[in-house]
């Protein structure tokens, strides 16, 4: 029997085996692909329709069109993805590398940094990422609470606007109404990467290991907000969606970035909290979380919490060995990723040789249901078309 792509995740996702293994591309931020990536890709398979939306900035990550998705045997999408449901989203012109014809979402504005690169400017004319020359990316700049130190009652933190959740209901409905997508909410509720952002990496490091009451009254603010606006975004698109996102980065490539004790005395209570709210007025809802690195140490704690998909699957981190994952909690979580460790560089592999690992990864991830495939975070601008379609050409296989 046929069933649908959203059966087809739900179904992996309360751990039995659908008829095959689901499949993402660019359903959240972490599963995507570069813009640059994406037009080499279009180029590549005569593709001329469509736009290059860059609609992650930071990461300059495409939206991904339903030619794709089609090709790739998609099963779940973003319900922010504005190909599928073009609602009058504003984009503007936004040059890529090498001169690509791209569009950015008209929010964001730049100017160049005078070095041969770029920066980000916000709404009161202050810089707030910069793309250094010769960079892909932009990254953060001016931490707004950092030094000196400022009180969290001091910044406002954001709200999700009335405009902004009337249009992700609209989309989100239609989505749900007009296809048989899997529907992705982004929502991130991130603890640890919220404090390092505004406060800085380091300086958010040593306030949990010097000041732990200033650390305390941080995070509770920071929960007070998420689940002010968490409240609104599931009444918006809580009866449409089936997952959503939550983000965190916990792990480095050689280990967690914190104790487990320090992560039970500052950010677990947070995690649970958020998630927990989740389940207790959309139980319907999967709450999908990211968190890269090594973070086995936190997985049961993750389960704990309330999380029922875990990503990026970092296998080639330590402790991260898909057998010893998928055999110590594959019945209790889903891993959503894994399916190719783009670490391992596809550019120097056969196309052999990819289809050797993504078929390995879903013989055991996949057993028993409780896995959704996804390459080991986002596709790199560098990644040549014939790369791309071996990854997703061996996951649909």
């Amino acid at each position: 029997m046929t069933i649908t792509s959203r059966e087809r995740v739900l179904t992996a996702i309360e751990h039995r085996e659908p008829d095959k293994v689901p499949i993402d591309c660019g359903a959240m931020r972490s599963t995507g692909i570069m813009a640059i990536a994406y037009a080499n890709l279009k180029q590549y398979l005569g593709i001329t329709n469509g736009r290059v939306r860059v609609y992650d900035f930071g990461q300059q990550l495409a939206e991904i069109e339903r030619e794709i998705l089609d090709r790739f045997e998609v099963d779940v999408v973003d319900i922010e993805n504005t190909s599928l449901c073009d609602d009058g989203y504003e984009w503007k012109p936004f040059p890529l590398s090498g001169g690509i014809p791209a569009e950015v979402s008209s929010r964001y504005s730049w100017k160049p940094d005078e070095k041969g690169g770029y920066l980000a400017i916000d709404d009161r004319g202050k810089p707030w990422a910069r793309m250094p020359n010769g960079c892909l990316y932009f990254e953060t700049i001016q931490p707004p609470l950092g030094e000196p130190r400022k009180p969290i009652k001091e910044y406002d933190l954001p709200s999700l606007t009335d405009e902004q959740l009337e249009s992700i209901r609209r989309r989100a409905k239609y989505l749900f109404e007009n296809t048989e997508y899997a529907l992705m909410g982004g929502f991130g509720g991130n603890i640890l990467e919220a404090g390092q952002s505004l406060r800085g990496w380091g300086n958010f490091m040593m306030d949990m290991a010097e000041d732990p009451g200033f650390t305390e009254a941080f995070i509770n603010r920071l929960v007070e907000r998420h689940l002010e606006n968490l409240k609104r975004y599931l009444e918006a698109v809580g009866d449409s969606i089936q997952l959503i996102q939550m983000g965190d980065d916990l792990g480095t490539q050689a280990g967690p970035q914190l104790s487990r004790e320090m992560y039970h005395q500052f950010i677990f209570p947070a995690h649970k909290k958020i998630y927990s709210c989740v389940k207790q007025n959309y139980p319907q809802v999967k709450v999908f979380l990211h968190s890269c690195g090594s973070v086995e140490t936190f997985i049961e704690d993750f389960i704990e919490a309330g999380v029922d998909a875990l990503n990026p699957v970092q296998t080639s981190a330590v402790g991260m060995d898909p057998v010893h994952l998928k055999q110590t909690y594959g019945n209790r979580i889903t891993f959503w990723g894994g399916g190719y460790d783009l670490q391992s560089d596809p550019n120097a592999s056969t196309e052999d040789e990819i289809r050797e690992q993504v078929q390995e990864r879903i013989r055991i991830f996949g057993k028993g249901g409780g896995y959704v495939f996804a390459a080991v975070h986002n596709i790199q601008a560098n990644i040549v078309p014939e790369k791309i379609l071996a990854i997703y050409n061996a996951a649909k296989s």
